[in-house]
């Protein structure tokens, strides 16, 4: 048996792009740094960032880029896979790169102008599809999707067709 979850609570570098793939589905990236602190030997602060590059599928992907913007506070759980590529300088660099399976928004949006998302909202998980061409067996079958969302009375959960808006 083996297994392969991560579970992150970052900031988004920059704002989230939105993309379908040639099957209509949403695939929205994103990058989102964590930050640790630790004293170093000589007493000093010292502070490490590391950075993922995340993928997040499905209706997530859209509610992601209309909600989330460069500077936000999330929590995901998904999956890792490490990437190897060659930079500029022709040498090889490791980068970390998430499937998002679940997504939780925390914090406001910094940008007052544009409406801000509840404190908290947690989207149901969505298998991710892979990005390639049309193939005749692609079935089209509607996923219901679920909304969870934290009140006062615990988590409550909403079916998306539910919603009015």
């Amino acid at each position: 048996m083996s297994f392969n979850k991560i579970t992150i609570v970052g900031y988004l570098g920059r704002d989230p792009e939105l993309r379908y793939t040639p099957q209509g589905t949403a695939v929205c990236r994103m990058s989102v740094a964590t930050t640790e602190k630790r004293k170093s030997s000589a007493g000093q602060i010292e502070e490490h960032t590391t950075w993922f590059r995340v993928s997040v599928w499905g209706r997530q992907a859209e509610l992601a880029k209309e909600y989330l913007s460069r500077g936000r506070q999330v929590y995901l759980e998904g999956r890792l896979r490490l990437e190897e590529y060659t930079d500029r300088d022709g040498k090889i660099r490791i980068s970390p790169e998430v499937t998002a399976t679940e997504i939780q928004f925390l914090g406001q949006r910094s940008d007052a102008a544009e409406p801000a998302a509840p404190a908290q909202e947690q989207i149901s998980p969505a298998e991710p599809e892979v990005l390639a061409g049309p193939t005749a067996s692609d079935p089209v079958t509607p996923k219901r999707k679920i909304i969870r969302r934290r009140s006062r009375r615990g988590l409550v959960s909403i079916e998306e067709d539910g919603i009015p808006f």
